[in-house]
């Protein structure tokens, strides 16, 4: 009897651990974690698109710069 009472009691001692393992690491986490991390990756997504299209724009704007300094130059 007494074996099985102490095998109970670890199953019992068990699940309390996993319990408040899932707790601590639900409270971190937060129910909103996904959706801030989705809202992170949409903020770096434009500040990626930002910086590219400033690049082209760049790139542009020097191309026009050289066919003026070309027609000037004929």
């Amino acid at each position: 009897m007494t074996d099985r009472a102490q095998i109970i009691g670890s199953l019992v001692v068990a699940l309390v651990i996993a319990a408040i393992a899932i707790a601590v690491v639900t409270a971190k986490l937060g129910p909103t974690s996904a959706a801030e991390l989705e809202a992170a990756e949409d903020r770096a997504r434009e500040r990626t698109e930002a910086v590219e299209e400033r690049s082209e724009a760049r790139e542009e704007a020097a191309e026009e710069a050289r066919e003026v300094r070309e027609e000037a130059a004929e």
